[in-house]
Protein backbone atom coordinates (compact mmCIF):
# COMPACT_ATOMS: atom_id res chain seq x y z
CA UNK A 1 0.00 0.00 0.00
CA UNK A 2 1.50 3.20 -1.07
CA UNK A 3 2.32 5.73 1.41
CA UNK A 4 0.35 9.31 1.96
CA UNK A 5 2.02 13.11 1.94
CA UNK A 6 0.61 15.81 3.23
CA UNK A 7 2.95 19.04 1.35
CA UNK A 8 2.39 21.96 2.96
CA UNK A 9 2.90 25.99 2.68
CA UNK A 10 2.90 28.07 5.50
CA UNK A 11 3.18 31.77 6.44
CA UNK A 12 2.20 32.44 9.41
CA UNK A 13 0.49 36.00 10.42
CA UNK A 14 -0.39 35.95 13.43
CA UNK A 15 2.19 33.83 15.58
CA UNK A 16 0.21 34.05 18.84
CA UNK A 17 -3.26 32.55 17.46
CA UNK A 18 -0.70 30.18 15.25
CA UNK A 19 0.34 28.55 18.74
CA UNK A 20 -3.02 27.09 19.84
CA UNK A 21 -2.56 25.08 15.94
CA UNK A 22 0.48 24.14 17.33
CA UNK A 23 -1.03 22.74 20.26
CA UNK A 24 -4.01 20.88 18.98
CA UNK A 25 -2.49 19.25 15.82
CA UNK A 26 -0.40 16.70 17.34
CA UNK A 27 -3.02 15.14 18.56
CA UNK A 28 -4.42 14.23 15.32
CA UNK A 29 -1.47 13.75 13.41
CA UNK A 30 0.40 11.48 16.19
CA UNK A 31 -3.31 9.65 16.03
CA UNK A 32 -2.72 8.92 11.89
CA UNK A 33 0.77 7.98 11.82
CA UNK A 34 2.68 11.08 10.75
CA UNK A 35 6.04 11.39 10.19
CA UNK A 36 7.55 15.30 9.43
CA UNK A 37 10.19 14.72 6.72
CA UNK A 38 10.55 18.74 6.50
CA UNK A 39 9.39 21.50 8.36
CA UNK A 40 11.20 24.90 7.80
CA UNK A 41 14.30 25.37 6.94
CA UNK A 42 15.86 26.72 4.27
CA UNK A 43 14.09 26.57 0.94
CA UNK A 44 13.68 28.35 -2.53
CA UNK A 45 10.63 28.19 -5.30
CA UNK A 46 12.26 27.39 -8.56
CA UNK A 47 9.68 27.63 -10.24
CA UNK A 48 5.91 28.91 -9.61
CA UNK A 49 4.54 30.99 -7.03
CA UNK A 50 6.24 33.22 -3.41
CA UNK A 51 8.77 31.51 -1.48
CA UNK A 52 6.62 31.05 1.65
CA UNK A 53 7.92 31.14 5.21
CA UNK A 54 7.84 27.48 6.03
CA UNK A 55 7.30 24.29 3.78
CA UNK A 56 6.11 21.40 5.55
CA UNK A 57 6.31 17.27 4.49
CA UNK A 58 4.20 14.99 6.45
CA UNK A 59 4.49 10.95 5.98
CA UNK A 60 1.70 8.94 6.12
CA UNK A 61 1.25 4.84 6.34
CA UNK A 62 -0.65 5.25 3.69
CA UNK A 63 -2.68 7.74 1.60
CA UNK A 64 -6.58 6.85 3.16
CA UNK A 65 -4.49 7.76 6.73
CA UNK A 66 -3.21 11.27 5.43
CA UNK A 67 -6.53 11.87 3.74
CA UNK A 68 -8.43 10.41 7.43
CA UNK A 69 -6.22 12.23 9.64
CA UNK A 70 -7.33 15.81 7.67
CA UNK A 71 -10.88 15.28 7.80
CA UNK A 72 -10.63 14.21 11.77
CA UNK A 73 -12.45 15.96 14.04
CA UNK A 74 -8.91 16.60 15.59
CA UNK A 75 -7.67 17.96 12.95
CA UNK A 76 -10.47 20.04 11.74
CA UNK A 77 -10.34 21.68 15.66
CA UNK A 78 -6.74 22.56 15.04
CA UNK A 79 -7.27 23.51 11.40
CA UNK A 80 -10.21 25.89 13.34
CA UNK A 81 -7.85 27.52 15.70
CA UNK A 82 -5.72 27.82 13.11
CA UNK A 83 -8.06 30.21 11.07
CA UNK A 84 -6.72 33.92 10.52
CA UNK A 85 -3.48 32.97 12.01
CA UNK A 86 -1.81 31.53 9.19
CA UNK A 87 -1.81 31.27 5.25
CA UNK A 88 -1.91 27.37 4.34
CA UNK A 89 -1.69 25.59 1.21
CA UNK A 90 -1.95 21.88 1.82
CA UNK A 91 -1.87 18.56 -0.84
CA UNK A 92 -2.30 15.31 -0.34
CA UNK A 93 -0.43 12.86 -2.32
CA UNK A 94 -0.32 9.63 -2.91
CA UNK A 95 3.27 8.45 -2.79
CA UNK A 96 5.01 5.43 -4.53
Amino acid sequence: MPKGYWIAKVSVTDPQRYAAYQVLAPEALNRYGARFLARGGERIVLEGGETPERCVILEFPSYQQALACYHSEAYQRAKAARQDAADVEIVITEGL
